[in-house]
């Protein structure tokens, strides 16, 4: 009985039991805390925020998460029952120059900045200037609030493009964004933001860990920005056909949600200090194969269209990292499959209206 009415609750029950089973030791870390999470209204932001507040309850830790957030009452809407939960506050403020809070956290999440495609396009400069000034100004804050331990949710753009003959990049890859192209504007500001945490945790003993993260699927992921599944997903719900383009041929991998949620409570709890670990799948796959993935679990039956021409020979063609650093040092891996995670995210959608979004064609 206690169970189904869990699940009755929240619908994402059973995915946060999976990330508490995968995390239960490391909680006591948090015990009687207070934890500061910028970012906290995104799609990280709301899988770290429902699976803080399921660990909080269950293992009755007694402590809490303020968030930050320009738009407390748009998070309210979209998730109501984070932003009203007992354990869960909001502070107003953007990330450059939010008001500093008085007292002690133990804990800091910087995790705004998304990898938003039109603004690193339209606007490179204001891209660059929030990463940094927003990195720059929780630095601050986490010095001033006496914190032992930051998680930077880095990018796996800091690699710049991934060679075409490399399978799998990993964290001793040598390459860099191309500071001559305004559209690195935000990879090169990932790397700038790593600077920051390495040289703040040298000078005040910050422990400063790094995910470098690649690209992922599950409930809260946008369904109508430049992320090519979550294009796939809405194409699929609104009855298709689910439109490639770039001749179906760019190489992406995908990580569950619930899965991204264990890795990086996982990085912010154990992982070394100044070390970066990506965080993604190894599991490659072609966007015109991953289209005829979601066409198939979604039950579409109009199918897909491949458009554009291929480049097989170019550079940025693959986005897919090595893992084995945060296997082999933190025992993590990837439990969910891509097909399952596509099923649960459909699902999700399914479930909630708002996640329909009307048809709009995205490049992937």
């Amino acid at each position: 009985m206690r169970e189904a009415l869990r699940t009755s609750r929240n619908p994402l029950a059973a995915d946060l039991d999976f990330v508490l089973e995968h995390t239960r030791p490391l909680w006591e870390d948090l015990r009687g805390e207070r934890l500061f999470v910028t970012g906290g209204t995104g799609f990280f932001g709301c899988w770290l925020l429902e699976s803080f507040v399921w660990a909080n309850q269950e293992l009755a830790l007694g402590a809490s998460v303020t968030v930050l957030t320009r738009d407390p009452m748009a998070f309210s809407r979209k998730a109501p029952h984070l932003a009203n939960h007992p354990s869960v506050r909001l502070h107003t403020g953007e990330v450059r120059s939010f008001e500093i809070l008085e007292g002690s956290f133990s804990h800091v999440i910087h995790a705004a900045t998304e990898a938003s495609e039109p603004l690193n396009r339209q606007q490179p400069f204001e891209m660059f200037d929030t990463i940094i000034g927003g990195t720059r100004h929780t630095l601050e804050f986490a010095r001033a609030a006496g914190a032992r331990r930051l998680l930077l949710t880095s990018s796996g753009a800091v690699y710049g493009p991934q060679a075409p003959d490399l399978a799998r990049v990993s964290e001793e890859y040598a390459g860099a964004p191309n500071v001559a192209d305004p559209a690195a504007a935000y990879g090169e500001g990932k790397r700038a933001a790593e600077m920051q945490c390495v040289l703040s945790s040298r000078a005040f003993g910050l422990e400063a860990k790094i995910a470098r993260c690649f690209a992922f699927v599950g409930p809260y992921l946008p369904l109508d920005t430049h992320f090519a599944i979550g294009n796939f997903i809405r194409d699929a719900l609104t009855g298709g056909p689910i439109v490639v383009h770039g001749g179906g041929m760019p190489c992406r991998s995908y990580m569950y949600a619930a899965d991204l949620a264990v890795w990086l409570w996982t990085i912010l709890f154990a992982g070394a200090s100044m070390r970066p670990y990506n965080v993604g799948s190894e599991v490659a796959v072609d966007l015109a194969d991953l289209a005829a993935l979601v066409a198939r679990i979604a039950g579409l039956k109009s199918g897909v269209e491949v458009r554009g021409e291929a480049d097989r020979a170019g550079a940025g063609m693959r986005y897919v990292p090595s893992t084995r650093r945060a296997q082999a040092e933190l025992g993590l891996r990837e439990w969910t499959s891509l097909e399952a995670g596509i099923g649960k995210t459909v699902s999700a959608c399914r479930g909630v209206t708002g996640q329909r979004p009307a048809r709009r064609r995205v490049g992937a």
